[in-house]
């Protein structure tokens, strides 16, 4: 028996099982996305503090935003949606922040590895979704993924050439 509410979406149950427990894996990473680069934000030292600071507040509410559609879209879709920060810890891909990294050349190299890996499965995510027939969930990891890349790009474009 599925665990889903009934939805006039013409998707099958089965589908839509596996596409909230996916839109739910990627909100609880995109929690620890977001706690990360709120402790980037508020530890960062360095010649590159302001804007750095100002950089991994914009990301991290920029990540807020997709968390919250991904959320949205498996409540659409009928499930329950988000994870609980016990859930998160154990599901989590991301290593864990190292607090004691402060200085802004370090931090923002860690913030675009985070933001890379982060993205490049989000970036999967979109062949999945379209895989199983689910354009709507296709489009919203699409503009996750963009906006993910355009970070990463303002992030990369500190260090490398």
């Amino acid at each position: 028996m599925s665990m889903l509410s009934d939805t006039s979406i013409n998707l099958p149950v089965s589908t839509r099982e596996e596409l909230v427990a996916l839109l739910n894996t990627r909100v609880g990473l995109l929690t620890d996305l977001f706690a990360q680069a709120k402790l980037a934000h508020w530890n960062v030292r360095g010649p590159h503090f302001i804007a750095y600071h100002e950089l991994f507040d914009g990301i991290a509410e920029r990540i807020l935003q997709a968390q919250n559609l991904m959320a949205e879209r498996s409540a659409m879709l009928g499930g329950l949606a988000g994870q609980t920060i016990q859930e998160v810890v154990a599901s989590t891909s991301l290593d864990q922040w190292p607090k004691a990294t402060r200085a802004d050349h370090e931090v923002i190299q860690l913030v675009g590895q985070r933001l890379a890996q982060v993205a490049n499965l989000i970036r999967a995510d979109i062949d999945r979704a379209a895989q199983l027939g689910d354009a709507d969930t296709a489009d919203l990891f699409t503009e996750v993924s963009r906006q993910l890349d355009k970070d990463l790009w303002f992030i990369e474009a500190h260090y490398t050439v």
